[in-house]
């Protein structure tokens, strides 16, 4: 595991930065798709779950809830409110019944990949307004970003 030999003083720095900005970057970029997507606004569970069950299409209640860090029954309730709006379909698995596989509906990715789009977009034209310094800073920081976030899950193995 790799250590840095940054000063405290510069971790703390950096991590009162990233608590502050990352949410609300994804709080003013929800904003921004929230008045332009057509339909309405699923909760952030819901929405969770159905990206997860995009990005892994046939994972279990479980596995769901592994994933996104709640309960099985949290899950099950997400799932059966989905399913209600047609969002989210159950498969029986074929060896044990009383596992179900979860799969978004053509609907789900349609809405799903609408809003990735948006999203895409409105990233992309405030990616624009940067200096070449800023933009290369983004990019050079995206791989730090990401095993950021895979330090902060915690092991589900």
């Amino acid at each position: 595991m790799p250590v840095s030999s940054a000063s405290v003083q510069d971790i703390d720095r950096v991590a009162s930065a990233l608590v502050v900005s990352m949410p609300a970057l994804h709080r003013a970029l929800d904003r921004r798709v929230d008045r332009e997507f057509p339909h309405p606004r699923l909760p952030e569970g819901q929405l969770a779950l159905l990206w997860l069950t995009e990005e892994y299409e046939g994972i279990t209640v479980r596995e769901a809830a592994d994933a996104l860090l709640m309960k099985p029954n949290n899950v099950s309730a997400l799932v059966s409110q989905l399913t209600e709006l047609g969002l989210l379909e159950r498969r029986q698995d074929a060896v044990d019944r009383r596992v179900a596989h979860l799969h978004p509906t053509a609907t789900a990715r349609q809405q799903l990949a609408e809003v990735r789009r948006l999203k895409e977009t409105h990233v992309a034209h405030a990616l624009r307004t940067l200096t070449d310094g800023e933009l290369g800073a983004l990019g050079s920081a995206l791989g730090a970003l990401m095993s950021l976030t895979r330090h902060l899950y915690p092991a589900t193995d």
